[in-house]
């Protein structure tokens, strides 16, 4: 069967490396170059296909394909709409790979926004260390670029983005994660963090190994929640339904 997974997080590269393994003729579409270089790493017949893409751009690229599988970040709201209304226009059977949400350590101020998160920190003193990406940059503009710290992909576009919100060099973290907990403990007592922001990633993008480190450090973590969305399937149920789909659904090279 053929399949179009949008991805670009972890878990997604485990489900395209699981379903490629099963024989299906797998394709992954992500945003960034970064997230090519992963998927082309899990698996030797995986096509991948770089670059954000319109609904048009997206309908295109379903053509073809049997089914579409949305496996982008949990926070990806848009792209994730997107997918939506270009699956509707291809007719495409779409599967959504939904994650539970993860255990915040006692004390965990939780919001709804990065604007939320600026808005809390404001009125409060002390450094913070932002992991929300370079996306989220913007909401922050008026806190003391003095106090941020940010920790970002080290890409040009992502690098670019912090100096155009004023971010100070010595203050940018340029790194791929996910980070250990002992390694996000380093960079709290290095730069005399007080206040950890983060999104939850889930146990794929490193959130217990923050959570660990706000613990040991005693600073409180500013938790952006995810969005709502009741849809999707977990990762054992997504496979399921996969060979469902496919049925039968042998595993390659099994007779």
């Amino acid at each position: 069967m053929k399949i179009l997974i949008f991805s670009g997080t972890a878990d997604g590269r485990r489900l395209s490396y699981d379903l490629a393994s099963m024989g299906h003729e797998v394709t992954v579409s992500v945003a960034s170059c970064t997230g090519k270089a992963f998927e082309e790493q899990a698996h030797p017949e995986i096509r991948t296909v770089c670059g954000r893409k319109t609904a048009a751009e997206m309908t295109a690229l379903m053509e073809g394909n049997d089914l579409i599988i949305d496996a982008t970040h949990p926070y990806a709201a848009e792209a994730s709409r997107e997918i939506r209304l270009a699956e509707g226009e291809a007719a495409k059977k779409l599967l959504c790979l939904k994650r539970p949400e993860s255990v915040a350590p006692y004390g965990t101020v939780k919001v709804r926004s990065a604007e939320e998160a600026a808005e809390y920190l404001s009125g409060r003193e002390g450094n913070i260390l932002l992991t929300t990406g370079s996306k989220e940059l913007a909401a922050f503009e008026k806190l003391s670029r003095d106090r941020l710290y940010v920790r970002i992909l080290p890409t040009v576009p992502a690098i670019q983005a912090a100096e155009a919100a004023g971010i100070d060099s010595r203050h940018i973290i340029a790194m791929t994660g996910p980070f250990s907990r002992t390694f996000n403990e380093f960079l709290i007592r290095a730069f005399k963090i007080s206040w950890l922001v983060t999104k939850d990633g889930g146990p794929e993008g490193g959130f217990y190994e923050k959570a660990a480190a706000c613990e040991n450090c005693e600073i409180p973590m500013v938790l952006i929640t995810r969005p709502e969305d009741g849809e999707g399937l977990f990762y054992e149920e997504l496979l399921k339904e996969v060979c469902r789909c496919a049925s039968p659904c042998v595993p390659k090279g099994t007779a």
